[in-house]
């Protein structure tokens, strides 16, 4: 292996032993492992040394025995996540970057998560709220705790001091201290409405992602009859990605639509009875009106 692309190594952003790294070739193909030292990645166009790639900084062009080149770089987030073993089917990046800003997940928050799946929302609740915020999550399937343990630790190299998995139903789970945030990503969060107004300090955001509108809507009438949250807000994310080519500028074929809708609502203060959203129901919204 050549080094193509030689810039100085300043500052960070350089290979070191045990990172993830992630080669893509002129067709765009994405290509992850982790260096160890000692070891080689082939292709069917001769290899890569791992040991020559430590120290080369990130952004550097690298070519096979063969002359196959790669552009390496550190996998963001994002490709990690999408790339990284499932048992369930993942939060997309971009409803888990919805959710981060949504619910406002801050440096030093605690949340409950419910619901893991493969780990791809729990990165992001990691890493929104740093070292001195903490992430408690419960998943009722061993299998999946499993996976998702897995993906958190292979992303981190090690199981993050300040996060919790436990098994078993977030209902039957005990809790010593409050939360600010509680994110649920299950069946029917509606079931889980009061436990959460339990957890939730005052001020604090509610927030669940469902893929159908029967659940979303049974979550919102939870969270109106428990009468200890806000109005409930709801939206969906639709993405969808250019194709720029010269001139040729247009929309691509192919686009990320519908993967879920996040319903969220903040946590009144005990004993303070919400304030009646003044609006005017559409016809039809509570049923065949007698006559």
């Amino acid at each position: 292996m050549r080094l193509v692309s030689d810039t100085p190594q300043v500052g960070s952003g350089f290979f070191k032993a045990g990172d993830r790294i992630q080669l893509t070739d002129p067709k765009g193909k994405l290509y992850s492992f982790t260096i160890t030292p000692g070891k080689e990645w082939h292709t069917h166009k001769g290899w890569i040394v791992h040991d020559e790639l430590i120290g080369l900084p990130e952004g550097s062009v690298v070519s096979t025995t063969a002359g196959l080149k790669f552009t390496a770089f550190i996998p963001l987030l994002a490709d990690y996540v999408l790339s990284m073993p499932r048992g369930a089917t993942i939060v997309y990046p971009k409803d888990a970057a919805m959710i981060v800003g949504s619910a406002d997940i801050y440096p030093g928050a605690r949340v409950l998560e419910a619901g893991v799946g493969s780990g791809a929302l729990t990165l992001s609740l990691l890493r929104a709220v740093g070292p001195d915020g903490f992430v408690h999550s419960v998943e009722r399937r061993e299998d999946f705790a499993k996976i998702a343990s897995s993906n958190v630790e292979n992303y981190f190299s090690t199981l993050p001091a300040n996060w919790r998995l436990d098994v078993g139903s977030v209902q039957e789970q005990t809790f010593s201290e409050k939360f600010d945030r509680v994110v649920l990503d299950m069946l029917a969060p509606w079931e889980c409405v009061a436990m959460a107004a339990e957890v939730l300090r005052p001020g604090g955001v509610f927030l669940a992602y469902v893929a159908t509108t029967t659940q979303l809507s049974a979550t919102a009438e939870a969270l109106k009859e428990d009468g200890n949250f806000t109005e409930p807000e709801s939206s969906e994310t639709l993405v969808r990605g250019w194709h720029h080519e010269g001139l040729a500028v247009r929309p691509q074929q192919r686009m990320i639509g519908h993967t879920g809708f996040l319903i969220q609502s903040r946590r009144m203060a005990p004993g303070v009875e919400v304030l009646a959203r003044r609006r005017r129901p559409a016809k039809g919204a509570y049923g065949v009106a007698e006559e």
